[in-house]
């Protein structure tokens, strides 16, 4: 292997991994994000974030327990919780939007989630 070839492996490393950061960024950046709350699989609430719903808690009282959800600036958290463990409310805030917050006794999944628009990049296939 010649000094050639080991500058042409390095420099294919590098270019691919610039354009894998360049597809991963353009493929999950969204304008506009919201809050899909869902108990029992079904969508039980959708919040849009908003700079007049910063610092809203929201109760989630359904037949399986009780959470409060907690809304700060483009990030959701729960801060209550009537399960055992309490998982969900160590976790923290999630701002991401593919993040998930799971309550299995609960059965609430609270999800980041895009507005979607039309994308030229399809991250789940790349």
């Amino acid at each position: 292997m010649t000094k050639g070839d080991k500058y042409l492996i390095i420099f294919i490393v590098v270019i691919s991994l610039i354009s894998l950061g360049f597809i991963k960024n353009k493929a999950i950046n969204y304008k506009e994000k919201y809050v899909s709350i869902q108990v029992n699989g079904k969508e039980y609430k959708k919040i849009i974030f908003d700079k007049k719903i910063i610092g809203k808690t929201f109760p989630i009282e359904t037949e399986f327990g009780y959470n409060l959800i907690e809304i700060g600036d483009e990030k959701v958290r729960v801060i209550e919780a009537s399960c055992p463990d309490e998982l969900d409310v160590k976790q923290g805030y999630i701002s991401k939007p593919g993040e998930v917050i799971v309550c299995l006794p609960n059965k609430l999944v609270i999800e980041i989630k895009g507005l979607e628009e039309e994308r030229d990049v399809d991250y789940i296939s790349h």
